[in-house]
């Protein structure tokens, strides 16, 4: 694929997220993210790799710090636009309290340097 059209699709779906997130809630956004379709086409096993990465990149250039939320959705967004059968785990842990998102394919933890299964309680599974 071309990294320069993933990250420049990366970049918009940021903005996209934002724009959405002005006008609904959370609620809002784990319908949306649930109801995302997985376009019934076989990937190539890099995708996932080149889309994290081009969403690292794209990251680079937004103008705020993208967070977990808004990572994981537009993660999710784009891979399953692909063909990859992604799920975004939205986690917390008791104490402190901390929530967390995060994207895993097939089990595996994609683009998350926290040990999130092992720090967080899974609460949903979208």
């Amino acid at each position: 694929m071309k990294t320069l059209a993933l990250v420049v699709e990366a970049y918009i779906k940021l903005v996209g997220y934002d724009l959405f997130m002005a006008r609904h809630d959370f609620a809002s956004l784990h319908r949306r993210v649930k109801g995302l379709p997985l376009r019934q086409v076989t990937p190539k096993p890099q995708v996932p790799e080149e889309i994290s990465h081009a969403l690292n990149i794209a990251c680079c250039f937004y103008p705020k710090p993208a967070l977990c939320l808004q990572r994981s959705s537009v993660l999710i967004a784009m891979l399953r636009q692909r063909g990859v059968p992604a799920h975004m785990i939205i986690g917390a842990q008791k104490l402190p309290f901390k929530a967390h998102a995060w994207v895993e394919v097939e089990g595996l933890i994609l683009d998350d340097r926290l040990a999130a299964r092992e720090a967080f309680l899974i609460l949903e599974v979208c």
